[in-house]
């Protein structure tokens, strides 16, 4: 549905709201000026209600979270049908067998796809934290803490994610903090890029290197597609220098790329795979799954586990989820969404405006790249577009260090008319 709007956006209910929010939040969480935020109530499919009753078209997923739509009826059916018999659990200790259709459903849909057997999880909460699980367990496989990682990669905010962190801005304040074990490189985006890359990694010691971590495509990066064959140099390197192999897939994972996992595109395979946001669709849930024969470097239990959290396998969480990938296993949609992201860059790209530097991406996780005239990053040019598309009922956010890349990353099942609406509108303001 296209938005009808009700009020002036902000509306006075999100206005008193936000100015209660700044009494009681810390006033670093959440942006709030005169035409931002506004309070989400209730949401359906690719659509937001809030609380003055203003409908929006959603670009976001909510963070890349709803790929299958807001409110999915099976995914809150599963929830609501799991709350009812039981909300919470002990998940390392006295768990539910939900936690063994979780892992057993991660394994099925990556490394036995892949033909490599049998994964093995370790669930937790939020995608940082399932990095963090990750470069935990590289250490232990291989007992040497150096992490590689990408300029404009991003990991979460931990402070184990952000040891490969690659956004300076979250980095710097807590740098202090943080052991000096990251080796930065370029994320390549072309052949000469690719060359540069190998000449790079030649240079490291790899004595000193247990991790490689990478997002396949970076998402908040600016949604960057690398050159083809830079996931098989990766995968040389860390077979030649004993170094785990770690694919961030939070938020390129589950069908946002038009496949099932972004690394597929490439058709190289991780030692660990990250995944999270649209695992569940809804429920904070992610996973650090891996090759067995990389976590089971683990200790076993002894009765007390080395690495967990108080809700590691909640019921409610692992309901949602295996409902979840239970649709996001049908390759029919992958093949979907590969096609209305084929669709939606073609509109994209017929935008004419001398702002637009790059139209690029995959499947429905796209970035539209503003840049002045003189080459330099228009963020301030996208954050004004940001408001205005939310005065016009299209909520949608930005990515880059610089804030200059448009992100377009909606539900799955974005309607023709709502990304017509969408593109006609941009291509308005930007003309303005």
């Amino acid at each position: 549905m296209l938005p009808e709007l009700v009020t002036a956006i902000p509306g006075p209910k999100s206005l008193a709201l936000a100015e209660k929010l700044r009494k009681y939040e810390s006033h670093n969480v959440t942006y709030v000026a005169d035409d931002w935020p506004v309070f989400w109530e209730r949401a359906e499919g690719t659509n937001v209600w809030d609380a003055d009753g203003n409908r929006f078209i959603d670009l976001t997923s909510a963070f890349g979270v709803a790929g299958l739509g807001h409110t999915h009826a099976p995914l809150r059916d599963a929830m609501c049908d799991q709350a009812q018999r039981l909300i919470h659990a002990m998940g390392d200790v006295h768990p539910t067998e939900l936690k063994i259709e979780v892992c057993q459903l991660l394994s099925e849909l990556s490394f036995e796809r892949w033909g490599l057997g049998v994964a093995k999880s370790v669930l937790s909460n939020s995608g940082s934290e399932a990095v963090e699980t990750a470069l935990k367990t590289a250490y232990i496989a291989t007992q040497k803490a150096g992490v590689v990682c990408f300029r404009n990669g991003y990991h979460g905010l931990g402070y184990g994610a952000l040891l490969g962190g690659g956004f300076d801005k979250f980095r710097k304040p807590f740098e202090a903090q943080l052991a000096e074990i990251r080796y930065e490189l370029d994320f390549p985006r072309g052949e000469e890029d690719l060359a540069q890359l190998k000449e790079d990694l030649a240079q490291l010691d790899p004595k000193k290197i247990g991790a490689l971590l990478v997002e396949p495509i970076q998402g908040r990066g600016g949604k960057v597609v690398p050159a083809e064959g830079f996931l098989t140099v990766l995968r040389d390197w860390c077979d030649e220098n004993e170094v785990v192999l770690i694919f961030d897939e939070i938020y390129s994972g589950f069908n946002r790329t038009g496949k099932l996992f972004a690394c597929e595109w490439q058709g190289i395979y991780p030692d660990l795979l990250c995944v999270g946001k649209a695992m569940s669709g809804g429920y904070p849930i992610s996973a650090c799954v891996g090759k067995a024969s990389v976590m089971d470097r683990w200790p076993v239990s002894p009765g007390e586990a080395l690495h967990t959290s108080t809700y590691l396998g909640n019921p409610v969480g692992c309901a949602m989820a295996v409902e979840a990938m239970k649709i996001h296993r049908d390759p029919s949609l992958a093949a979907d969404v590969d096609k209305q992201g084929e669709e939606l860059m073609i509109m994209l790209r017929e935008i004419e405006s001398p702002y637009i530097y790059e139209v690029r991406g995959r499947g429905m996780m796209i970035g539209v790249e503003l840049r002045h005239a003189d080459g330099s990053p228009a963020g301030d040019v996208s954050g004004r577009i940001l408001s205005q598309m939310l005065a016009e009922g299209i909520i949608m956010l930005a990515d880059g260090p610089e804030g200059n890349i448009l992100a377009f990353t909606p539900p799955f099942h974005l309607k023709l008319g709502e990304m017509i609406f969408v593109v006609n509108t941009l291509k308005r303001l930007l003309a303005e």
